[in-house]
């Protein structure tokens, strides 16, 4: 009786969490189309009294507008990619897994199956990445999100904003999503700012749009500021191929840490989140090559990595007739979360 209770309550704590998760989406959603409101009712058709003007003014809005709400709903529901069946323990190499008691045995199995798969990076102390949560050896960029509780594919980080976690399969929306941000709030703010001036000298009636206006301009500049320097610094990370997690713990090769590891100079840094086709670098389309488990290396050629040369997926079958660097038994195999 007691355990069902406890089980409800967990089923019950989760639930509010669900939807305490969804709060920032909704405060964005709600602000979003307040800003809609205030700018075309209140501003370009009460306040601006020139007809060209309100054209001109309401076609370039909505353009941006249209691309902006795109890329935001983009990056909410583009579910995170996760790592393919290879990476897991199969059924049996799980239960033969958690049933061994010596450690020695364990770490064989893990590195065993690590000698297949294309995997270059080590934790900290140079052990392979494991995660005992979803049971599966980390690819590359790999990591595990405690709030999605999931391994996700090149992880950046998790989103409140979005509810959802950044990864290979919503950065390159989330990116645009802060640049479509970005461009949303200037133009309002410049395009506001001519008629704030005239509520503020009192050129203009005290009607119930003043308010609106005023506000639209706080609110606009308010978040253009925070949104460029957070678009400034991921524009930084883009340029040296890192994520927000690599730029703050560098990443850990067979050779050792190298913070430059995934650096393959700033167009094909780019390329690797926008794709080589620039007609789809400001549509929010994918277009980001691979597959999200191997990634070309700074230190490998063309011949040690085939990504390298056509940034085609890592294909299961050439598998067996790849040539990967050994992974000494010696090196300890470590759980990380």
């Amino acid at each position: 009786m007691r355990r069902g209770w406890k089980m409800a309550l967990s089923g019950g704590l989760r639930c509010c969490r669900r939807v305490l998760s969804w709060m920032p989406v909704l405060v964005i959603v709600l602000v979003v189309l307040w800003s809609y409101y205030a700018y075309v009712f209140e501003l370009c058709l009460v306040t601006v009294l020139s007809p060209g003007e309100k054209v001109i003014y309401l076609i370039f809005y909505h353009a941006i507008f249209v691309f902006f709400t795109w890329t935001y709903w983009k990056s909410i529901f583009t579910l995170p990619q996760q790592p393919n069946q290879k990476f897991h323990l199969s059924y049996s190499d799980k239960e033969r897994y958690e049933n061994e008691e010596r450690p020695e045995v364990q770490k064989q199995m893990l590195i065993d199956m690590a000698k297949k798969l294309p995997v270059y990076t080590r934790t900290g102390s140079g052990a392979i990445r494991f995660c005992d949560r979803c049971h599966l050896i980390k690819p590359d960029r790999c990591h595990h999100c405690s709030v999605c509780a999931m391994c996700v594919l090149k992880m950046d980080h998790h989103c409140p904003w979005v509810n959802n976690c950044i990864g290979f399969s919503n950065y390159k929306f989330f990116l645009q999503f802060l640049a479509y941000s970005v461009l949303y709030c200037l133009y309002i703010a410049t395009t506001v700012f001519n008629y704030f001036i005239k509520y503020w000298r009192g050129e203009l009636p005290s009607v119930r749009s003043k308010f609106h206006v005023l506000f639209l301009l706080f609110v606009a500049c308010m978040f253009f500021v925070s949104l460029v320097i957070l678009f400034g610094y991921h524009c930084w990370l883009v340029s040296r191929n890192k994520t927000t997690l690599e730029a703050f713990c560098t990443p850990v090769f067979t050779s050792g840490p190298e913070k430059n590891g995934f650096n393959l100079g700033f167009i094909k840094n780019i390329q690797q989140v926008f794709g080589d086709n620039k007609k789809f670098w400001l549509i929010p389309v994918g277009s980001s090559p691979g597959d999200g488990h191997s990634f070309p290396l700074r230190s490998m050629n063309e011949s040690q990595n085939p990504l390298l040369a056509n940034e085609e997926p890592w294909d299961e079958n050439e598998d067996e007739n790849r040539d990967y660097p050994e992974v000494s038994s010696s090196i300890a195999v470590e759980t990380e979360t």
